[in-house]
């Protein structure tokens, strides 16, 4: 029996479907190839835009015509939060939410078995527990992606997620080390912590994100740890300070922006104004030498947002140099408080603003890279392209391409940087760490 997986959205979505996968797989299921035909066709979908759930949808038909026989599965994030409209997707023979991924299997199991539609949407609960879904090897054996938060607390005026993915859930310390060790002993050497809203790790617990940073990196053969996307108003002082005593978590952090102007976040509903997400920045660079790089995610043309107010935005983006900057025009996702205010912004307007806010991004971006040429630096080697030449990323995530004759893919070098040519820095190659 064969599955295929089809991932949109995040790295969760992206951890929770390597565990699927897995979980298929110890039950006798095969992974089929990108062009081979499927008996099973799942779909992990995003809900964060009313443009992902046309994705899934239309990727659920293709699979159909390929193998009309084939059970095809709605999951996640759509289903979950808007599961009348998700049931009815004449596309899907299972569908099922975030609160029971587990189940998937029997799910697909009895679709097979019976031939009926199965639609389980269990709702998300207050006191909930973290699901377990633990991997114990990357996809490509070189990073991976670490879920050990779920869930939201926050109500921010565009965003479903907290309907999709419910309240924060920690997942025990204990199993995260656990799935380290079994990673490491695979071969990993890097990992990412990953979570819908990961500062808030252990708040549900008594745990915390830099506790978990600590012991993670007294894991035997784990090299490097990278965190995925942070929310600035849960970075306290004695936080930073404690990440930044450790020496393997990369110094390169995703740190939400969304606005740079305080008018803009307060019609948001973000917890803090742009002064303050700027006094983090400072402090992340200050307490890592002033070396960590900082990336983010940007918003334009939020209803209501004034030429004046991008402007402000535009130019705190600029002063911030952030290494990257994902630049997004506002999606007025149906359900969500935003998508009903006055002052929505003209398709053509957005568009224009993006682009401005993503060239003067870029050009940042290339300014910082371009400056460090001559620095010595710690390259995972990652996607191969030819016998000796791999591409990687350096400790700050500057993408590379380095000639590593001799090595392999998943080992960390040494390598002077180079040239910049807009998608990676040439390295030169020195030695295997």
């Amino acid at each position: 029996m064969r599955i295929r997986f089809y991932t949109l959205g995040c790295k969760v979505n992206q951890h929770e479907t390597g565990a699927l996968a897995r979980l298929f797989c110890e039950h006798g299921y095969l992974l089929a190839g990108p062009d081979e035909p499927a008996d099973v066709y799942v779909v992990n979908s995003c809900t964060v835009t009313a443009g992902g759930d046309k994705k899934s949808r239309q990727w659920l038909r293709r699979a159909r015509r390929e193998n009309p026989g084939a059970v095809t599965v709605l999951a996640g994030c759509y289903p979950q939060a808007f599961p009348e409209e998700a049931a009815a997707a004449a596309e899907a023979d299972v569908v099922m939410g975030n609160a029971d991924r587990a189940g998937l299997l029997r799910a697909v199991q009895r679709a097979l078995d019976t031939g009926e539609r199965v639609v389980e949407i269990r709702p998300h609960t207050r006191g909930e527990a973290f699901e377990e879904l633990p991997i114990d090897r990357p996809l490509g054996h070189t990073r991976a992606f670490i879920k050990v938060e779920d869930g939201c607390n926050r109500q921010c005026a565009y965003c479903v997620i907290p309907r999709a993915r419910g309240l924060v859930r920690s997942r025990s310390r204990q199993n995260v080390l656990e799935e380290l060790r079994a990673l490491a002993q695979n071969g990993c050497r890097e990992v990412v912590f990953s979570g819908i809203n990961l500062p808030s790790y252990g708040l549900d617990t008594g745990d915390d994100l830099a506790g978990l940073v600590e012991a993670a990196a007294a894991v035997e053969g784990i090299r490097r740890i990278r965190l995925s996307s942070l929310e600035p108003d849960l970075l306290p002082p004695e936080a930073i300070a404690r990440l930044a005593a450790v020496p393997k978590l990369c110094p390169q952090f995703h740190l939400s922006l969304q606005s740079g102007c305080t008018a803009t976040l307060r019609r948001m509903r973000r917890v803090y104004t742009a002064e303050e997400y700027a006094a983090v920045a400072r402090a992340l660079r200050s307490a890592f030498g002033g070396h960590a790089s900082l990336t983010t995610d940007v918003i334009v043309g939020f209803p209501g947002e004034s030429e004046e107010e991008f402007c402000e935005s535009l130019r705190f983006v600029q002063a911030t140099r952030f290494l990257k900057v994902h630049v997004f025009p506002f999606s007025a996702r149906p359900g969500t408080p935003a998508a009903e205010f006055a002052g929505q912004i003209p398709e053509p307007e957005k568009a224009r603003r993006v682009r401005r806010m993503q060239a003067a991004a870029d050009e940042v971006r290339a300014e910082l890279i371009r400056g460090m040429a001559g620095e010595r630096a710690e390259i995972l080697l990652e996607a191969p392209l030819s016998a000796t030449l791999f591409t990687g990323y350096t400790r700050r995530y500057v993408p590379v391409a380095v000639s590593a004759p001799g090595c392999r893919k998943g080992q960390i070098v040494q390598a002077v940087l180079g040239e910049w040519d807009g998608e990676r820095c040439r390295a030169r190659f020195e030695k295997v760490l």
